[in-house]
């Protein structure tokens, strides 16, 4: 990549507010040659929201002298005060109005870059703060917010769901806003992840008057509840409007939702663009999930032995994550490559795991799907794992062109494997295989 085309990259990205996008291709310009005063000046905007203060404040002296030099004394000065200002928030200098609007604003920034490593240090941070001076009120909730997404990432639900209810109850004073319904969003998140789908239902209800950030927690609460086509066309809208950091998170609500559809070409679609999104943005979040996605994808497609890189990578990605639940998710996967490759052994080992994980922390609906898939997990009859799927498509009602579309197949190969299903099962038609189908649990 050029210098100027590492430097129109990067003014595209803080158009975006993709900051660290933005800083990577700046930074890489100014290697190659000194950025002029404005473009230090946006490059150092760029390191401080991702964390790296000391750069900043190096870029801030070199684009005040920049400045000074071509005469842009107004320029100079506002550099020269957002040095003294990072300096007085360091020694506690800065007025607490200001210095809360700072913290809430870096933690907006880390959540819009999935930075979870800097959002644990800005949440402890704000938490210190507040800690400080117990009357101070307004940031207590966004504080209250941050640090029950994190709890919930690494395993402490019941915490989590302390802390989020009382961010709602300090959210919701003196007037509700956009705000609370962030919260209400994840409070909906944890009570669907827990089973009590009553509760997710009024959480997600109440957010959305509130919030108008598209969000895929209804979409998964109507997949939990067996509505599936509810749940594709909740997420369908969701994956229209989402944008930045709010993106991946869609995308992999996208995948699971058109895997239990039986919609492969759209979960590969998806896959596909949370991988580009992966070495776009380079985050380990969304590394993570774009390995569980591609290792989902050849899985559902018959390639078990393809799906264990994929699998490996994400397993190891959420575990120095600390993520347990998300963990366990991919052992679940990992257990069923195993046992599509007859390896039954390790498929016993990851699966006990998995369902001692989501039983830790009282993933109920979790618990459920896992004993359901193991229960009806036998292949019948000596079926290979895509016959399995073609005989479950052909059990929902399904021609062979719309299974071949849902799995990526020709029309052919579809009736090839129906007529090795027939053959091993000894079944004379399409309505013997449904019927077979129901009674041996493949569908």
């Amino acid at each position: 990549m050029t210098r100027a085309e590492a430097l129109d990259r990067g003014r595209q990205a803080l158009q975006r507010q993709a900051w660290r996008a933005a800083y990577q291709h700046l930074r890489d310009a100014d290697r190659e040659g000194p950025l002029d005063a404005p473009d230090l000046e946006a490059l150092a905007t760029a390191a401080h929201l991702i964390g790296r203060h000391a750069e900043c404040a190096e870029l801030l002296t070199r684009a005040h002298q920049g400045f000074l030099t071509a005469g842009e004394a107004t320029a100079a000065a506002r550099c020269a005060c957002w040095l003294e200002s990072m300096a007085a928030v360091q020694a506690g200098e800065v007025a607490p109005r200001v210095v809360g609007g700072i913290y809430c604003s870096v933690l907006e920034a880390c959540g819009e870059m999935l930075d979870l490593r800097r959002a644990q240090e800005w949440t402890d941070a704000l938490e210190r703060w507040c800690a400080a001076q117990p009357d101070v009120v307004p940031y207590r909730g966004h504080c209250r917010v941050h640090r029950a997404e994190l709890l919930h990432l690494h395993g402490a639900w019941d915490a989590a769901l302390v802390e989020a209810q009382e961010a709602c109850s300090l959210l919701g004073r003196p007037r509700p806003g956009p705000p609370l319904g962030m919260a209400l969003h994840f409070l909906g998140d944890l009570h669907r992840l827990r089973g009590t789908y009553p509760k997710a239902e009024e959480a997600y209800r109440r957010a959305g008057q509130l919030d108008p950030t598209p969000r895929p927690g209804l979409a998964l609460l109507r997949l939990a509840q067996g509505q599936v086509e509810a749940a594709r066309a909740l997420v369908r809208d969701v994956a229209g409007a989402a944008e930045g950091g709010a993106r991946p998170a869609a995308l992999d609500a996208c995948v699971e939702i058109a895997l239990a559809a039986r919609d492969l070409a759209q979960a590969r679609a998806a896959a596909d663009e949370l991988a580009a999104l992966a070495r776009r943005m380079g985050v380990p979040l969304v590394r993570a999930l774009a390995a569980r996605a591609a290792g989902a994808v050849l899985l559902a497609g018959g390639d078990a032995p393809g799906a264990r890189g994929p699998l490996r990578e994400a397993r190891a990605a959420w575990q120095a994550l600390e993520a347990p639940y998300e963990t366990a998710r991919v052992q679940v996967l990992c257990a069923l490559a195993c046992r599509a490759e007859g390896n039954r052994e390790a498929a016993e080992v990851a699966r006990a795991a998995a369902r001692s994980t989501f039983e830790r922390l009282g993933a109920r609906p979790a618990v459920a799907h896992v004993d359901a898939l193991f229960r009806s997990g036998a292949r019948p009859g000596g079926l290979t794992a895509r016959e399995v799927q073609v005989l479950a498509l052909v059990a929902s009602g399904r021609t062979n062109r719309a299974i071949g579309a849902a799995l990526g197949l020709s029309e052919k190969t579809v009736a090839r494997h129906l007529s090795n299903i027939f053959a091993k099962l000894d079944l004379p038609s399409r309505a013997a295989a449904t019927a077979y189908a129901f009674q041996h649990d493949v569908v």
